[in-house]
């Protein structure tokens, strides 16, 4: 694999939702390791793209919305904006081509536009015959692999090597900072230690219903603790009805942070309560303990936290993992009480501060 160790002008692709871009760390950090004179740059998706700044090991980022990542089909047919991509690869002139994936995605559709755009090394991992769009096809491990091992599996079998597999992200001084302002915008004593609380998720399946979290919220102000209420822009309302109004020490924060900001905002909380979505991801990179009220969309070793202090609450079930966006089913997978979480939570709280204390 002499040939990838010599590539000085890498491409790795990476085109699904900001946690994805995440965790490829510790990846990018065995490229950049063993060929640090090398320029890494990151193909995303608009909304993976906002965690390139996270990422010290990314040079630069081509910003592409994917057709092939088109879920519900709402792109126009634009073959014109297509070619478009091609071009732009075929104008940076690569020399290689790290294609990253989850276990259930293609890389051979990402493989070929790299290969019509003349990048002569191509790598990826398949469970399907791809022909020749990938120089290095490597056979898909098991589904249930995490996918920080996945992503760390691929560029292993080209040789790029690290001795540190953590999730790790860049916090600027000026996101530290702005914390406090943030705190006090929601409500919060920024003296005071705060559990943050993210309701939200990109799909229903995998969304503790509202109404519950609602009540975590209310049990968790009655326990003495600060909570804040964190979400999308999109997730305002959602936010707003989780926090409620009048609550004691009970704040929210929607569509009001960048994505720094919010990773500060994870660093500097005692715990984060959320489900499988990217807040754990932050949360496990920083060390902040997590309490992960964990759908059965996937299998929890997927994505699961690796190095932070963490407990997951889940129901089994028999119709999971489902991979479902949505669920028929009155989402039997979370069926647990708001007493429960703040039970867990509470604990998880008082054995991480005991460890601090050792």
């Amino acid at each position: 694999m002499s040939d990838w160790l010599a590539a000085r002008n890498i491409l790795a692709v990476r085109l699904d939702n900001i946690g994805d871009v995440v965790l490829l760390g510790p990846a990018l950090r065995a490229v950049k390791e063993t060929v640090p004179q090398a320029c890494l740059t990151l193909l995303a998706s608009p909304a993976g793209a906002t965690a390139a700044p996270l990422l010290p090991w990314i040079d630069d980022v081509i910003v592409w919305q994917a057709v092939w990542q088109d879920v519900g089909g709402r792109m126009p047919f634009d073959p014109h904006r297509e070619r478009g991509l091609v071009h732009e690869l075929s104008r940076r002139t690569f020399d290689a081509a790290l294609i990253f994936t989850s276990f259930s995605q293609t890389p051979h559709v990402a493989g070929y536009a790299c290969y019509l755009a003349g990048i002569p090394l191509r790598a990826g991992e398949s469970k399907e015959f791809g022909g020749s769009t990938l120089t290095v096809e490597l056979r898909s491990g098991p589904d249930e692999l995490h996918q920080v091992e996945r992503n760390l599996r691929l560029v292993e079998r080209l040789g790029f090597t690290t001795c540190d597999r953590r999730l790790a992200i860049k916090i600027s001084t000026d996101a530290r900072r702005a914390t406090t302002m943030l705190l006090a915008l929601a409500g919060l004593d920024s003296a005071r230690p705060f559990v943050l609380l993210h309701p939200g998720a990109s799909c229903q399946a995998r969304r503790f219903p509202a109404s519950r979290m609602r009540e975590v919220c209310r049990l968790l102000s009655r326990a003495g603790w600060q909570v804040l209420v964190t979400g999308s822009q999109r997730e305002a309302a959602l936010v707003e009805f989780v926090a409620g109004t009048g609550v004691p020490g009970v704040g929210a924060l929607a569509g009001r942070t960048s994505l720094a900001e919010f990773a500060a905002l994870v660093e500097r909380a005692a715990l984060v309560i959320c489900g499988n979505t990217l807040p754990l991801h932050l949360a496990d990179a920083v060390g902040t303990p997590i309490l992960g009220l964990y759908a059965g969309t996937d299998y929890e070793e997927q994505w699961q936290p690796r190095f932070t202090r963490y407990r997951l609450l889940r129901r089994p079930t028999p119709c999971s993992p489902c991979y479902r966006f949505d669920c028929p089913f009155g989402q039997p997978c979370l069926d647990y009480s708001p007493g429960e979480v703040v039970e867990a939570a509470l604990s998880l709280v008082a054995c991480s501060e005991s460890a601090v204390k050792r």
